[in-house]
């Protein structure tokens, strides 16, 4: 094999270590060495201008390459006409013959995707393991290159094989050394899967070479015209052996990403449970996968069951009761040993899966704590198993670093700091020092990971929707659609009518609850304002079912789900309402069981929060979504002046559009008017 071709492939912006770009500058230095030398002895010693015709001929059958599949490598039937080169003419002709096919393939490749690093290497490494081949066979044979005397076959057979050992161990090898500095898998592991039957190439070569030179010296045109149609057939039945393997490898890639998919999937339906998101999941598995390798796991299996076990670690949690996962408070000691057993459960259900990793372990063990007072077993130490030790801080860090319904996002800093605290008694000390030294350089590749896909899919469908002649389709609306659409903008529209002029927020609030009803199905409508004195959210007017319960109720800004909505001016849909009414809502009838809550924002400022409550699990859709954003767009500025028309009239002894006193300053006037009538003012 050529080593031009069966180098690493080093990809356009793959960052390569300091040790790799020493190893691939020292083999450079080796080769160039080899290759001044044999330069230099074929100025003293020329050989015949024949060999220019094997040189030609390995440079036309080494440019028919055959791409090795799954590994950046390519293979030629150019080794026949090296060999011959080495046993006709000597070692320096043949390392120069494969000197030359390597320069001019390596530079071939450098035009799709210039790489230095590869061409320096590509031009050495073959060019030094022919050579070393070469002086090993003359070595041991003890004779001149062959154009100069012949030979019988049995004379070169153990020179020949050992100079074919030497050969392909040397460039195999050196190539598998590249691919472990590039990708950081163990280069016996690569050499033994991918190249080690490669070695039949060599000897078919070695072995066709030795029968072509025992019958013949002479290279001429009656040789090259014998020689073509079988090298034809050779390269075209290895091809065809390769675009099989090719398929196969590409069949089997499809199945292990519908695999994967499957099991997103299910991720995806556990976390909604929990209100953890996708992105949460995602980030999971992200920085897991980068801690594990930054850790020294280099084994594919352990780190295809770390990115797995990131997905499902939480599968058990199908056998929790909602209003455990989802409660705000702390946990009772009861509750928190039916959240316990969600290890042991995601663990057997996850048993019945054939997995080809090992998944199970990482998800039975990734709440054990590194002193021993962790569940569901209670293991410590290296005992743990890898996985589950990484797996437990990456997770700790994101759930306290993310957005909850009931919590805001803690500071990165912070969660840091909790961690640290956490050391050596519930976390791994090796695993929590390796994270915190490489978190900085692998959350900065989260965000280039993020972004990079949002400009592929979003922002590239933008662009391409917007161009002349796209063939990004169109959406097309039905009757039903239109119909519908139609019906909200009538609404809003009569909204926009009905809450002209002067309201109070319980006459406001009345009629955006009515509204609201004709396209949303709500039983409850609570409208919480901001109150930036106590930093808090006050349910202000309660439109509906349990208003003796729910008015006046404070949610602290950035706390349960209201709070979260407000401090992260973010909707969320069918939330569980028990996050903001804790234990109170077992006084309420119908029960609310989904909630929809988005915030109500002028000019940027935060006026308050509309959520809305069902009593219907999961009742809110996009539309309904959309409909309740659009609405508060339309309403905030009417809340705010509402809520100052009403501490107006508070303040102020006569109402302001009627001229008689308030409710409010009644019985402060009738206690004035009593006063002087007994003083006998009056």
């Amino acid at each position: 094999m050529d080593g031009s071709k069966q180098a690493s492939q080093t990809e356009t912006g793959v960052r390569v270590s300091s040790s790799g770009k020493l190893y691939v500058f020292s083999v450079f230095a080796c080769g160039i060495a080899a290759i001044v030398h044999s330069v230099y002895e074929l100025q003293i010693q020329p050989v015949s201008h024949q060999w220019l015709i094997l040189a030609a001929l390995t440079l036309v059958s080494g440019s028919a390459m055959v791409r090795v599949a799954s590994i950046p490598a390519t293979v030629s039937v150019s080794e026949t006409f090296a060999f011959m080169a080495v046993l006709l003419f000597g070692t320096a002709a043949g390392t120069l013959t494969v000197a030359l096919d390597s320069l001019v393939i390596s530079f071939w490749l450098a035009r799709r995707r210039p790489d230095p690093l590869r061409v320096l290497f590509n031009l050495s490494a073959p060019a030094l393991s022919i050579w070393l081949g070469a002086n090993a066979f003359f070595s041991i044979a003890g004779m001149r290159p062959l154009v100069d005397e012949g030979s019988q076959l049995g004379e070169i057979a153990l020179p020949l094989l050992v100079f074919t050992v030497v050969y392909f161990l040397t460039n195999s090898g050196l190539t598998a050394l590249a691919i472990f500095f590039e990708k950081g898998d163990s280069p016996f592991r690569i050499w033994h899967k991918h190249f080690r039957w490669l070695s039949l190439n060599y000897f078919g070569g070695a072995s066709l070479a030795a029968l072509i030179v025992v019958y013949t010296r002479d290279i001429d045109l009656v040789f090259v015209g014998i020689m073509t149609p079988l090298l034809l057939v050779l390269y075209f039945t290895f091809r065809t052996s390769m675009a099989r393997v090719e398929d196969a490898n590409r069949h089997l890639a499809e199945l292990n990403s519908l695999h994967l998919s499957t099991i997103e999937t299910l991720a995806m339906a556990i976390n909604a449970k929990d209100q953890v998101t996708h992105g949460h999941v995602r980030r999971v598995q992200f920085y897991a996968t980068e801690l594990a390798r930054a850790m020294g796991v280099r084994d594919k299996k352990e780190i295809r069951a770390i990115e797995e076990a990131s997905l499902l670690h939480d599968m058990g949690k199908l056998a929790v009761p909602e209003y455990i996962l989802n409660k705000p408070g702390p946990l009772t000691p009861a509750e928190f040993e039916k959240m316990k057993r969600h290890t042991s459960i995601g663990a057997e259900i996850l048993s019945a899966i054939e997995f080809p990793y090992p998944v199970v372990p990482i998800v039975r063990h990734h709440h054990e704590s590194w002193d021993g007072t962790g569940y569901p077993d209670g293991v410590k130490g290296e005992a743990i198993p890898i996985g589950a030790r990484i797996l437990s801080v990456v997770d700790c860090f994101d759930a306290l670093t993310s957005d909850r319904p009931y919590r805001p996002r803690m500071p990165d800093d912070r969660a840091m700091q909790i961690i640290a605290d956490r050391s050596g008694t519930m976390y791994d000390p090796e695993v929590v020092t390796t994270f915190t030294r490489i978190r900085p350089t692998i959350a900065l590749a989260e965000h280039a990971r993020v972004a990079a896909r949002l400009d592929r899919s979003v922002l590239a469908e933008i662009t391409a929707a917007a161009l002349p002649g796209s063939d990004v389709p169109a959406t097309r609306s039905t009757p039903a659609d239109i119909a519908a659409t139609t019906d909200e903008m009538l609404t809003v529209y009569e909204l926009a009518r009905s809450l002209g002029g002067r309201l109070s927020l319980s006459d406001a609030g009345d009629i955006i609850a009515k509204h609201l009803r004709r396209m949303l199905p709500i039983s409850v409508a609570v409208f919480y304002i901001y109150d930036d004195e106590t930093d808090t959210l006050v349910a202000r007017h309660v439109a509906g079912d349990g208003q003796s319960h729910l008015s006046g109720l404070r949610i602290k800004l950035g706390e349960r789900l209201t709070g979260w909505v407000g401090a992260n001016r973010r909707t969320i849909a069918n939330s569980d309402p028990i996050l903001d009414f804790g234990e109170a809502i077992q006084s309420l009838n119908p029960t609310p069981r989904s909630c929809l809550s988005t915030p109500l924002v002028d000019h940027l400022s935060l006026v308050g929060v509309l959520s809305l409550y069902s009593p219907t699990k999961d009742a809110f859709t996009e539309d309904h979504t959309r409909i309740a954003e659009t609405v508060a767009r339309q309403v905030s500025q009417t809340v705010l002046e509402a809520r100052q028309f009403e501490m107006d009239r508070a303040s102020s002894p006569k109402d302001p559009m009627t001229g008689p006193p308030t409710v409010e300053h009644l019985p402060r006037l009738f206690a004035v008017s009593t006063a002087c009538r007994s003083a006998g003012r009056f």
